[in-house]
């Protein structure tokens, strides 16, 4: 078996894209499932067209029906009916597999996100972050509350010359309460209440 996929990878006819290390470590594939999978993910319309998967693969007709009940079981593929120009055709449908791709991406995203923050923390700390702190700045993450908030908020922490997770909780829930998104809705309000404050610092109030 492993002289087979050596084979398939020396041709060069079949792409391998690192996301699918991440599928056969998540679903346990086997090297058949694994096989079957490279196969459909690089045809055009792929088809549980067993001879024609023999031809390449050489795996047994036996094994393909197997890998490919698993892979069915492990929620990976099903078989999908489409119709073109009335002609109804059967196509093996990856659309989950594609999802999960995609969910890997982000996971990777989200952590290098995550740990560009924490990061950014330990630097204007200077110090590391302990596992509570870490523990918050998470909380804050998963709360969907944005990293430029919560960096603003930190700016604003360190502009006061406290270094405190606990402070710029307090500032986070301000802004969060007062629906702002991004530091442009900060810098906005901040605007809007300077010209209230000088509006009323000018009014004349013994001539009125």
């Amino acid at each position: 078996m492993n002289n087979i996929l050596e084979k398939l990878v020396k041709e060069k006819n079949y792409s391998f894209n690192y996301l699918i290390f991440n599928l056969v470590k998540e679903h346990d594939l086997s090297l058949e499932e694994f096989i079957l999978l490279i196969y459909f993910l690089n045809q055009d319309n792929p088809s549980l067209d067993v001879e024609k998967i023999k031809a390449v693969t050489k795996l047994e007709i036996n094994k393909i029906l197997e890998s490919f009940t698993s892979l069915s079981t492990k929620g990976l593929v099903s078989i999908k009916i489409i119709n073109q120009n009335n002609i109804v055709n059967e196509i093996v449908d990856l659309d989950a597999v594609y999802k999960n791709m995609v969910s890997s991406i982000n996971n990777s995203v989200k952590k290098e996100v995550n740990t560009s923050i924490f990061d950014t923390f330990e630097k204007e700390f200077s110090r590391t972050l302990s596992p509570m702190e870490y523990e918050i700045i998470n909380d804050w993450l998963n709360n969907n509350v944005s990293e430029e908030i919560i960096l603003g908020a930190l700016k604003e922490a360190t502009y006061n010359g406290v270094s405190s997770l606990r402070y710029i909780d307090k500032i986070i829930h301000e802004w969060t309460k007062k629906g702002f998104k991004t530091m442009q809705d900060v810098s906005n309000h901040l605007k809007n209440r300077s010209s209230e404050v000088k509006e009323i610092k000018e009014y004349d109030w013994l001539n009125e």
